[in-house]
């Protein structure tokens, strides 16, 4: 019995040293904010990680929330970033023109081309989901869908499009505040873009 219990401790041992070789060798801990190491004044080495911060949702109704709000990100962030591209090269292309008039007939092309390619991606989003998709563009453009509109075609189409997201419910002025309203929308963001959703 006691050849048992000696065997066993050996082994234990032998397990516990294996995991500390193979944890000075871990260099990248997924989603970490920082990682390193430490030396204390023994001489043994200690691997510091600091996570992001942790949600915990008591009431069941914040949980379905989150989830809501991960299943709709998940969906929509794509498209946010797209838009951000295409709006650079969007700038580029009309820098080459001199012509208010190209430019505009320039502007009008993209915009059909667009509702060609996006509108069966709409039509297949809840008012909720749209509404997540322009708060996500706001944070990757720094400008609203309205502002975006205005800018690149008109005041008066940016106000017909407006009046006709206002009929679905909905508001292409709407901002991305990360510091009040928009925090978890912050935090789900930040695990999307970390791979940890």
């Amino acid at each position: 019995m006691k050849r048992l219990l000696n065997t066993l401790l050996v082994a234990l041992l032998l397990l516990t040293a294996c995991d500390e070789v193979s944890a000075q060798r871990y260099k990248r801990v997924r989603g970490a904010r920082s990682i390193h190491w430490g030396v204390d004044n023994r001489g043994d080495s200690t691997l510091y990680v600091t996570l992001p911060e942790v949600r915990i949702y008591h009431r069941a109704r914040d949980l379905k929330n989150y989830q809501r709000m991960v299943r709709a990100v998940k969906k929509v962030y794509p498209l946010a970033i797209e838009a951000a591209k295409r709006m650079e090269n969007l700038d580029e292309e009309l820098a080459k023109y001199e012509r208010r008039k190209d430019r505009k007939a320039y502007t009008k092309a993209i915009e059909d081309a667009l509702k060609e390619e996006i509108t069966p991606m709409l039509w297949k989003m809840t008012r909720y989901e749209g509404k997540i998709l322009l708060k996500l563009i706001d944070r990757e453009t720094n400008h609203t869908v309205f502002g975006i509109i205005k800018d690149f075609r008109s005041g008066f189409t940016a106000g017909f499009y407006q009046a006709m997201a206002k009929l679905f419910g909905n508001d292409l002025k709407l901002e991305y505040d990360p510091d009040g309203e928009d925090e978890m929308l912050e935090h789900i963001v930040k695990y999307y873009k970390a791979g940890l959703l």
